[in-house]
C-alpha cells in the first residue's frame, strides 16, 4: 500500500492488449452475487467522501465497464500464456471491484491508484503465479484503503483469495500503539499468514517492489523509512525464500535511496569499465559455447551482471576499492538435459576446468549440487583466472535448478493452478524455517517475534552434519544452536560437541565448512539454564525456555532460588534481603516466591537483578547491614600483614572460615594474644557476633599488592556429569590459568551419573576468581562451579 490522494477524476486504463467489445453474454455473473445492493451503496459512500460524483447507477455501470476493460484483458492475455484453462472470470471480477473501490484515489505520484494493484499483479504474472494470487494482488489494498470488509471479499471471491488479501492487510485496532508496535504486529501477522500460505508473502514482496520502483514520488523522510525497512526486512525475506532476482532488485533500490552518493559512485565506475568488461564476457561466452558444443553438451551461456549493493557489501567487507573486486566478471551455464541434469552439470564443469586455457581458483569452488543448501539451492560455483589475469565466476546449473534459484518458492507455482505443495519436499525445505518461526507465536510478544525474524536474516554460516547435510545458521551460532536446529530432543540432551572430529566447548563459534557432531546423553537430562547466555538463535533460546516452563512450578522455584543464591555468592553477597530484590525486580514480581519462579523460567535474569542490587548499595551504602567496628582503621598488605601506620605492625592471620582473597571487602576481628583475624565482610561468623564481640571489630582494607607473592586458598565446589577424562580437563583449565591446586577431594559418583569435586586453588587476587569459574563452566559435562563459604 502507498499513501493515497483523493480526486474526482476517473482511473486511467492500460492498453497492452486489444480491446474486447462488451456483449450481453459477457456481463458479470448475476447481481445476487456481485452487484449486491448494500456493497454498491458502501462504495458509493466511499467515493462521495473522496469528492467523486457517485451514485448507485454510476458505480454499477463502472463495475460492468471495468469487467471488460482493456486493462483487465491485458492481464488475462499474459495469464493465458502459461495457464490457458484458468478461471479468468475471477480476475475480471477482482479487477472490477478494485477499480470501483479505488475510484477517486490517486498515488502521491499523481497516477490513479488502480495502477498500483495492476503493477503488483504484473509482477506476479512474471513469476507465473496462479489465478487466486493474481486476483488477490488486484484486491490487496481494497480492505485497508477503501473500507470494503474482508467478509465481502470472501463472499465474492472465496476463502482462499480472502485469506491472501487479509494476510497482507495491516492490523486494525492499534490506534493507541506506536508506529514500531503497529509495524511489529503487522510483520507478525504477515509471517504467520505466509507460513500457512506462502503466496501471502509473494504478494507482499511484489507490493513492496512496486512501491520501491516508484518511491521517488514520496516525501524524503518516508523514502528513508521505507528503504531502511526494505533492506532490513523485505530483501532478506526474499533471500531466505530463495527469490534471488527480487532480493537483488529490492537491495539495489533501497541502497540507492539510503546511500545515493555511494550508489552513483559504483554505478559510474561500472559504466566506465562496461565496454571492456562486456567485450571480455562475450569472448568468454563464445569460447564456452564452442567448447561445450564440441563435448555434445546442450547449454545456454549468458553473462551475469553483478548488483550494485552486493558489490558495495563486498567492498566494505574486504576494505578494498571497486577496481579490486575481481569477480565482477561472471557467466552462467544452464544445461539443457532433463534426463541427465546433474550429470550434464558436472560434464560442463569438466569443460570449464580442463578444456579451457583458464586456471581454476580451487578455494573459490562450491558444489551446492552434491551438498544443497538447507533452502534446497543447487548450483556449482567456480572461479577461473583468464589469460589476462582477470577473475571470472562461473555458475553451472540445470534449467530447473535455475528457475528454483531465481524465483525460490514462487517456482513451485509456476505453470500450476491452485495451492497444494505439502508433498513437495524441496518446497517444504524452503519454508521449514518459516514454520519453525511461527511455532513460537503463542509464546512470544510481537517485538520478541520480530527479534526472531531478524535473527533469521543475519549473515549465515553453513556447516555440515556427519552425514553431509548442510545446516545454515546465523553467524555466531554455537553447537547448541546446531543441536536444536536438528531437533529439540537433540538439543535438550546435548552433553558435548565435536567439530571436525575434535571436542569443542559448547560456546564454540561455528564457521562455514565445519562438520559438527552432537554428543547426547543416553538418559534424558534436559538443557542447562546457562545455555541461555550462550545460544545465538532465538529458536534455541525458546526451546530451552519451553523446557523449563514445562517443569513443575515448585521445581522452577527451587531452581530459581539456587540460581539467585549462586549469583549472590559469585559477587560475594551471602546475606541479602530477598524482599529487597523483589522491590528491585519491578511490578511484575509480587512476592519472593514469584521472584524465584521468574528466575527459574528465565523471565527474569538473576545477574541483571544482582547488578541492580550492587548499584543500589553503592548509591546508599548505609543500607547494607555490616557490623559497626569500634577500633581504629588499619591497612592489610597483600601478604596478609596489618599496619596501624607505616611502622607499627600488628600480628594477623587470614580467617579459615571464609578465606578472604586479596581485593574483596574485609573486616578485622581482634583476638586476645593472636592479633587480628581478617574475615570477609559478609562472613557468617562475623554476622552472628554478639553485641559485646562486635566491639572487637576494626575496619581494615587491603594495601598495595606490589612485590607480593602471597597466595590465598579458595575452595571451589564443582558439580559435573562423571566421565573419563573429566578431572584431566578440569586440571588443565586451572593449570592454563597459571593457578596452583592445593587440595582436591573427589566425591562419590551418584546413581544418576553426577559427581562432586571439592578443589582448593591458590589465588593472588579476586580478579582471578571470576575468569577461572567462567572457564570451568565451559568444560563439557560440567554442571556448576561456585566458591564454597
Amino acid at each position: 500500500m502507498d499513501d493515497v490522494i483523493t480526486t474526482d477524476q476517473s482511473p486511467d486504463t492500460i492498453t497492452d492488449a486489444p480491446d474486447r467489445p462488451a456483449s450481453s453474454d459477457e456481463l458479470p455473473p448475476p447481481a445476487d452475487l456481485l452487484l449486491q445492493h448494500n456493497v454498491m451503496l458502501l462504495i458509493v459512500e466511499q467515493q462521495k467522501r473522496r469528492g467523486c460524483q457517485a451514485s448507485l447507477e454510476t458505480v454499477q455501470a463502472d463495475f460492468v465497464s471495468a469487467y471488460h476493460s482493456p486493462s483487465v484483458e491485458a492481464l488475462i492475455y499474459r495469464h493465458r500464456e502459461y495457464l490457458p484453462s484458468a478461471d479468468f472470470d475471477l480476475i475480471r471480477r477482482a479487477y472490477a471491484l478494485a477499480a470501483v473501490a479505488h475510484e477517486g484515489q490517486r498515488r502521491q505520484s499523481g497516477q490513479p491508484y488502480i495502477d498500483h494493484p495492476i503493477e503488483v499483479a504484473i509482477i506476479l504474472l512474471d513469476l507465473r503465479l496462479d489465478t487466486e494470487s493474481i486476483a488477490a494482488a488486484l484486491l490487496h489494498d481494497v480492505v485497508e484503503d477503501t473500507g470494503v470488509p474482508i467478509e465481502v471479499i470472501e463472499r465474492f471471491f472465496g476463502k482462499q483469495v480472502a485469506n491472501l488479501v487479509d494476510g497482507v492487510t495491516k492490523l486494525s485496532g492499534y490506534e493507541n500503539k506506536t508506529r514500531e508496535e503497529i509495524q511489529a504486529g503487522t510483520y507478525r501477522k504477515l509471517i504467520i499468514a505466509s507460513a500457512d500460505d506462502p503466496r501471502v508473502v509473494l504478494i507482499k514482496l511484489a507490493d513492496r517492489l512496486h512501491n520501491m520502483r516508484t518511491i521517488h514520488a514520496t516525501p524524503p523522510n518516508k523514502q528513508q523509512r521505507v528503504a531502511r525497512e526494505t533492506l532490513d526486512i523485505y530483501a532478506p525475506l526474499a533471500h531466505r525464500l530463495g527469490m534471488w532476482q527480487m532480493k537483488s532488485e529490492l537491495e539495489d533500490l533501497a541502497f540507492k535511496v539510503l546511500h545515493p552518493d555511494r550508489y552513483q559512485e559504483i554505478a559510474r565506475g561500472l559504466a566506465m569499465r562496461k565496454e571492456a568488461r562486456d567485450r571480455i564476457v562475450q569472448r568468454v561466452i563464445a569460447q564456452l559455447k564452442e567448447a561445450l558444443a564440441r563435448e555434445g553438451i546442450k547449454a545456454e551461456v549468458t553473462g551475469r551482471s553483478k548488483h550494485i549493493y552486493s558489490i558495495w557489501r563486498k567492498m566494505e567487507r574486504k576494505g578494498v576499492p571497486l577496481e579490486r573486486i575481481y569477480d565482477q566478471l561472471a557467466v552462467r551455464i544452464i544445461v539443457d538435459d532433463p534426463n541427465n541434469e546433474v550429470g550434464a552439470c558436472y560434464q560442463a564443469l569438466g569443460v570449464v576446468h580442463s578444456k579451457m586455457n583458464w586456471t581454476p581458483v580451487m578455494q573459490e569452488f562450491d558444489d551446492y549440487i552434491a551438498a544443497p543448501k538447507e533452502s534446497s539451492y543447487r548450483s556449482i560455483h567456480t572461479t577461473v583466472i583468464l589469460p589476462e589475469g582477470l577473475h571470472c565466476e562461473v555458475q553451472i546449473r540445470s534449467r530447473k535448478m535455475h528457475e528454483e534459484a531465481e524465483h525460490g518458492i514462487a517456482a513451485h507455482w509456476r505453470y500450476k493452478e491452485g495451492f497444494n505443495t505439502r508433498s513437495d519436499k524441496d518446497y517444504e525445505n524452503k519454508i521449514r524455517w518459516l514454520r519453525e518461526l511461527i511455532s513460537w507465536r503463542n509464546e512470544t510478544t510481537d517485538s520478541e517475534f520480530i527479534d526472531m525474524l531478524r535473527a533469521e536474516f543475519e549473515e549465515r554460516v553453513f556447516v555440515f552434519t556427519p552425514k553431509g547435510k548442510i545446516i545454515d545458521l546465523p553467524e555466531g551460532s554455537t553447537p547448541i544452536d546446531f543441536a536444536y536446529r536438528i531437533h529439540s530432543e537433540v538439543g535438550n540432551n546435548c552433553i558435548g560437541a565435536k567439530v571436525n572430529d575434535r571436542m569443542v566447548p559448547l560456546d564454540y563459534e561455528l564457521h562455514s565448512g565445519e562438520i559438527v557432531e552432537i554428543l547426547t546423553s543416553k538418559t534424558p537430562r534436559g538443557p542447562s539454564r546457562d545455555w541461555l547466555r550462550i545460544v545465538k538463535t532465538p529458536s534455541a533460546r525458546n526451546h530451552i525456555k519451553r523446557y523449563f516452563r514445562r517443569l513443575e512450578r515448585e521445581e522452577n522455584i527451587a531452581a530459581g532460588r539456587e540460581m539467585l543464591e549462586k549469583e549472590l555468592k559469585r559477587v560475594g553477597l551471602t546475606h541479602v534481603s530477598f524482599e529487597k530484590l523483589v522491590e528491585l525486580a519491578g511490578p511484575t514480581v509480587r512476592s519472593v516466591e514469584d521472584l524465584f519462579y521468574q528466575i527459574g523460567v528465565d523471565d527474569l535474569n538473576e545477574r541483571t537483578l544482582v547488578q541492580k542490587l550492587l548499584a543500589s548499595q553503592e548509591a546508599a551504602p548505609e543500607s547494607v547491614a555490616v557490623p559497626t567496628p569500634t577500633q581504629p582503621s588499619a591497612r592489610v598488605s597483600a601478604n596478609g600483614e596489618i599496619y596501624l601506620d607505616k611502622n607499627v605492625k600488628i600480628p594477623s592471620r587470614i580467617a579459615r572460615c571464609c578465606n578472604p582473597v586479596f581485593g574483596e571487602p574485609i573486616i578485622g576481628f581482634t583476638t586476645r594474644g593472636r592479633g587480628v583475624t581478617v574475615h570477609r565482610a559478609d562472613c557468617r561468623t562475623i554476622q552472628h557476633l554478639s553485641a559485646t564481640e562486635r566491639e572487637r571489630l576494626m575496619p581494615v582494607c587491603w594495601g598495595s599488592a606490589t612485590g607480593s607473592n602471597q597466595q590465598f586458598p579458595v575452595p571451589l565446589r564443582i558439580e559435573a556429569w562423571d566421565r573419563v577424562g573429566l578431572w584431566r580437563d578440569i586440571s588443565n583449565v586451572i593449570a592454563e590459568a597459571g593457578i596452583n591446586i592445593t587440595d582436591v577431594n573427589h566425591g562419590k559418583r551418584r546413581a544418576n551419573g553426577r559427581t562432586v569435586l571439592n578443589v582448593t586453588v591458590a589465588l593472588q587476587s579476586m580478579t582471578q576468581l571470576s575468569p577461572l569459574i567462567e572457564k570451568l563452566n565451559r568444560i563439557p559435562d560440567v554442571i556448576d562451579v561456585y566458591r564454597k563459604t
